[in-house]
């Protein structure tokens, strides 16, 4: 078979490395890909939907996996089987559960689905005016694609005030921001659940825990993710049944009613309360930085879980009881301003842990920094504790100028 990955991420290195397992696979494209995919299989520059349907017939490719959001929510599923090529994912209409938070919030709402009471603005103004009474403090979302970072933690009206002017004068996130989900605080812990859809029924995967802040102790600016565990250790079989009941079961009824079933993976954003399970989001993806704990204790056959999903078949899905820890390393000032362009060194002392290159790309002989998220190392052990030894010890090896990660991942 071949096979063509769509995206340049650790998620999607983490991807084609467990499909270079299979011995069914000649051949994998990644578009745009990075360093470590360029190892597996073959890097092509194109981004652009068309350009990706006619290479992937003139390439005879077999399936095709979609990573990044912003290539769902362009319809790339719906340009690749209207050419009659296989693809996994979403199309552009069930994309819009990740694309606009507004949308997605209302159908939770609609559908009983257990989150945060919200309100949704497309006016400053009336936004402006909730934000003056409103009780603190409080979540403000920008409603659009804004990489994972066009959420804010807003402690007061002050701060309330400036992330809406941010988002909806200023603009930061461009578009992203003109319609805003203002929404309450719930205090607990975050779980992620990332789920494989074959078009009528959803199929869990183990709960991961994603680190979004940038700083040591949830502290600093939210990011893609600075890393992640899986299992989650802090979600129970308690916290499973009121997931599945309170959010999976009216999502699937919901998608029904709606005529959004698909194929593809769907990604619950979970805060757990006091009171039990409430969603926080949807992504009509897999996760990035859960993918990359989840996919090692994933005992099954990747391809024949895929193919199977796509030609509508139920699934088993079994997984290792063994934990996964991955560490991302990063470019110093992100998710802010960083600068890129800086060499990599001593990648080959890495002695335990699975180098995933995600912000990065090779020339001249050399592998260096192309991005925010530069390198995400990986390893599973029969303890958290085990894995994270072998991450932190491997990270001690690579530099790269400005590098920094956090020191707390796996410490929960």
């Amino acid at each position: 078979m071949r096979v063509l990955i769509i995206g340049n991420g650790g998620r999607e290195a983490a991807i084609g490395k467990k499909l270079s397992e299979d011995r069914r696979i000649s051949k994998i494209f990644f578009a745009k890909g990075n360093a470590t995919t360029e190892q597996i299989g073959k890097n092509i520059s194109l981004t652009d939907n068309q350009e990706l349907v006619n290479f992937a017939v003139k390439e005879a490719i077999d399936l095709t996996i979609v990573g990044p959001e912003a290539f769902l929510v362009s319809g790339i599923v719906d340009d690749f089987t209207r050419a009659g090529l296989r693809i996994f994912g979403p199309s552009k209409k069930v994309a819009n559960l990740e694309g606009s938070k507004a949308y997605s919030k209302k159908f939770m709402q609609d559908y009983g689905v257990k989150t945060a009471a919200a309100q949704i603005f497309s006016s400053y103004v009336d936004a402006k005016a909730y934000l003056e009474t409103a009780h603190y403090p409080l979540i403000i979302k920008a409603s659009g694609l804004a990489q994972g970072k066009g959420v804010v933690l807003a402690e007061d009206r002050d701060e309330a005030m400036k992330t809406i002017h941010d988002f909806m004068i200023d603009k930061i996130y461009g578009d992203a921001g003109i319609k805003v989900v203002i929404e309450e605080y719930l205090r607990g812990f975050e779980a992620s659940i990332i789920c494989f859809s074959n078009g009528k029924d959803l199929f869990p995967c183990i709960a991961a825990k994603d680190y979004k802040r940038a700083g040591a102790g949830n502290r600093g600016p939210n990011t893609g993710g600075m890393g992640s565990v899986a299992p989650s250790p802090e979600y129970t079989a308690e916290h499973d049944q009121d997931f599945r009941k309170n959010i999976l079961e009216p999502t699937i009824k919901g998608l029904k009613d709606n005529y959004l079933m698909f194929t593809g993976f769907i990604f619950f954003g979970l805060m757990i309360t006091e009171k039990g399970c409430h969603l926080l989001e949807y992504n009509m993806r897999s996760g990035d930085p859960e993918t990359q704990v989840i996919l090692p204790l994933l005992e099954n056959n990747l391809l024949d879980t895929i193919n199977n999903c796509i030609d509508g078949k139920d699934i088993e899905l079994k997984f290792s009881d063994e934990k996964a820890v991955c560490l991302v390393m990063a470019s110093g000032g992100y998710p802010g301003k960083y600068e890129t362009g800086y060499e990599i060194r001593h990648l080959d002392r890495v002695q335990e842990s699975s180098v995933l290159l995600a912000g990065a790309s090779t020339k001249a002989g050399g592998v260096y920094t192309a991005g925010g998220r530069v390198v995400n190392l990986v390893a599973t052990g029969k303890s958290f504790d085990e894995a994270r030894n072998k991450v932190y010890n491997d990270a001690k090896a690579i530099q790269f100028d400005y590098a920094f990660y956090r020191e707390d991942i796996g410490k929960f």
